[in-house]
Order: C-alpha cells, then structure tokens, then sequence
C-alpha cells in the first residue's frame, strides 16, 4: 500500500503541537531495554495527574497461568466503596512491551475516586521475553482472580467492566474473547482505549503514522513482531491475540471504543466497532479530531482532551452505575 506520511503537526492545534515539539522521547524499539529505561525516567510527569486522597492501593499476588508465575493485582479502593460495588478490571498499554501497572496508577485510582467503584490493574509479562500468550493468559488469571474474589473484595461479579488503552485495549479486547469463550467469568462491559487490535499493519493509518515522537508504525511492527516471535501478519495468528482476526464477535459485552484521527489504530477502532455492531454487539465509537496517540493524558487541559476524558468517564459510570 503507498500511503505517504502523514505530517502530524500540519493538523495540530496550539496546545498539542506546543507538547509534541518538546517530547523528550524518540521511539526507538530496536533497543526495547533501553526504551523501558526511558520511559521510567519519564514517569508520571508525563503520563498521568496526582494520587486523588482517600484512595487505598494494595497490591496482590494471585495464582497465574498454569505453570507460570503468581501474577500481580493492584487494587484501588475508594473510601466510600459501597457493598457489593461494581467494578473495572484495567490493563495498562505500552505495545506488548513497554509499560508497567505504576504508569496508569493515576488513572486507575482517579477511576475509583470519581466513580467510587473499585478498579483492579494487572501486571502481565512482556514480549519479547513472554510472546504471546503469556500477556493474555496473564490478564485472564488475573480476572479470573478478581471474579472469584468478588464477595471478599465487596465487588458485585455481575457488574465487572474490562478495559484498557492501547496494548491495554487490544489485550482487553481479547480477553473478552477469552472470557466468553472459557464460560468462567461475565463482564459487563469492555473499554478500549485507542485500541491495538491488528497485527497484519495494512490499513491506510498504519502507514500514515511515522512520526517518532508518538506510537508509530516502526514502532508498532517491533511490538507486534515481539509479541508474535516474528509471525506479525501471519497466516494463523489467533484472535486472542489480534481481535481484529475474530471472525465471530456474537455475545460480547458491550463496547466503548475512542482513538483520534491522527492515531495509527484510527482505521483498524473503526472496523472493529463495525464488526461487534455487525455482530449485534452494543458499540460506541468515538473519533475526535486533532487527536494523537495518548494526546489525551499528554495535553489533559486542551478542548478536545477533556471532552475525550468526560465521555470516557461518562461511559464507564453508565455502564457501572447506570444511567444518572
């Protein structure tokens, strides 16, 4: 496919061009170590807002993937949980490789405290020391855990969401295929945050997005050839892995899909929110334009991020906590 470049910052307002022209990051997953250290370095100053008060996080070790390691769970627990609360069950992003629960701390607990539900983030092992599918099974034992857990946690196993951003997304999105298809866990709702959802890299915006500064096409073939040991665009990759291969989405929870129309997974979202409406699952999509990949937590204040961050919120809490 000749797709040319696309020049992000011809379609950028002030704000957002003013914080990608100062990315202290190039995006370089030739040396995935190096990057990791890079992104730690970078933390939550660009990633995430302060720790909201009243929030308790513990951490816990739950059994894993049989064969495998104990999994860890980190839980955020509002001070005014209610009995028998819903909750959301996150998976953090960073292309199969990248990225670890700590990241998203800021979000997960800011969940909990505005929506007063329990959230739960899990740390799955990375590619490409643990290809595929170590990462899905890990989140699987994890929700496994959860729901299990339910009535010692105070949550109600009946109103369990699922959700994540990017790699997050994608693995969400797989591990309801993964959870409906095992028969051992219901979850009530699935979020996917500009979700990483097709290995085979084809669509016009997997080409349009080269830019180093943000999650772009070089980048997110080392990531899927990572999780995948080299088969990204392969003849027998499994849904699981790459749900936009699913050829049966029936009986899905319900889904909210976000990205923006300058995200390499713009075109891939759009087909996979066709695909679960086609297959008569409830889905909601939202594109907003302007918007980079993780320009929403990256430029929080402008416009076009808080409406991103109030329908997302909005979403959640009608999914969990009903209309208003």
């Amino acid at each position: 496919m000749a797709v040319p470049a696309l020049d992000i910052e011809a379609y950028l307002d002030a704000e957002h061009l003013a914080v990608l022209e100062v990315m202290p990051l190039r995006l370089d997953l030739s040396d995935i170590p190096a990057t990791r250290a890079s992104l730690a370095e970078l933390g939550a100053a660009l990633l995430g807002a302060p720790m909201p008060d009243g929030v308790t996080v513990e951490d816990h070790m739950v059994p894993g993937p049989d064969g495998a390691p104990e999994v860890m769970v980190r839980t955020y627990r509002p001070a005014s949980l209610p009995a028998d609360a819903p909750a959301l069950y996150w998976i953090h992003g960073g292309g199969m490789v990248l990225g670890d629960v700590a990241m998203n701390d800021p979000y997960c607990a800011g969940v909990a405290d505005q929506l007063n539900v329990l959230v739960a983030s899990v740390e799955y092992r990375l590619a490409p020391e643990h290809p595929f599918p170590a990462p899905i099974e890990d989140c699987y034992a994890g929700l496994r855990w959860f729901a299990s857990s339910a009535d010692e946690l105070g949550v109600d196993r009946s109103r369990i969401a699922i959700g994540g951003g990017s790699a997050g997304g994608g693995l969400a999105a797989g591990l309801a295929l993964v959870a409906r298809d095992r028969g051992e866990v219901d979850v009530c709702f699935q979020l996917l945050v500009f979700p990483m959802l097709d290995d085979r890299n084809a669509t016009r915006s997997s080409h349009a997005i080269t830019d180093s500064r943000v999650w772009n096409r070089a980048a997110n073939l080392a990531g899927w050839n990572a999780y995948l040991e080299g088969n990204a665009g392969g003849d027998d990759v499994s849904p699981y892995a790459a749900p936009a291969r699913a050829t049966d989405l029936a009986g899905l929870p319900p889904a909210y899909i976000n990205v923006g129309t300058l995200d390499l997974f713009l075109d891939e979202d759009v087909a996979y929110a066709k695909a679960l409406l086609d297959a008569n699952v409830p889905t909601e999509l939202h594109v907003y334009p302007g918007a980079f990949h993780g320009s929403n937590a990256m430029v929080p204040d402008a416009e076009i991020s808080r409406r991103w961050n109030s329908d997302e919120l909005a979403a959640l809490d009608r999914a969990l906590n009903g209309p208003r």
